[in-house]
């Protein structure tokens, strides 16, 4: 993924994970950046249940008040219809923040929410029965199956 329309633009940035593999890839992002660029980064945890989105309570583990004119990018491991990305947007959209762009590991483009990714790693084409597994850590790998 490549974050240089964004280094250049903002002197901080929010990384906001979807917990799970989408907090442990923010993470690695945040490393990467840090060690790259000068930018202040604050990293931030997005809490949902994806199964029930609907039901459940969409929470972030950072004070909104810090959210205010920042860019945020939200992360998540896998975009497949882009509802857990969606219901995600929830705590973001109740503070005065400057932008929201959305990155993800694995786009497999079958959308049925209106997100697209600003960035992302692989494009996958892949029908509604595959399934795509996404392991982190040394040894990161990306599986269709």
């Amino acid at each position: 993924m490549r974050f240089t329309k964004i280094i250049f633009s903002e002197k901080s940035i929010v990384l906001a994970g979807i917990d799970g593999q989408g907090y442990a890839l923010a993470k690695s992002i945040e490393k990467e950046l840090k060690s790259i660029s000068p930018l202040t980064i604050s990293l931030v945890k997005v809490s949902l249940d994806k199964l029930a989105p609907v039901q459940s309570e969409v929470s972030i583990d950072a004070p909104v008040k810090e959210l205010k004119k920042k860019c945020i990018i939200l992360i998540d491991d896998v975009l497949n219809t882009g509802r857990t990305l969606a219901y995600a947007l929830k705590p973001f959209t109740t503070s005065e923040v400057k932008k929201i762009e959305v990155a993800v590991l694995v786009n497999r483009s079958h959308t049925l929410f209106p997100i697209v990714p600003t960035y992302s790693g692989y494009e996958l084409a892949t029908t509604l029965t595959d399934h795509v597994e996404v392991k982190l850590g040394k040894e990161a790998s990306v599986y269709l199956r």
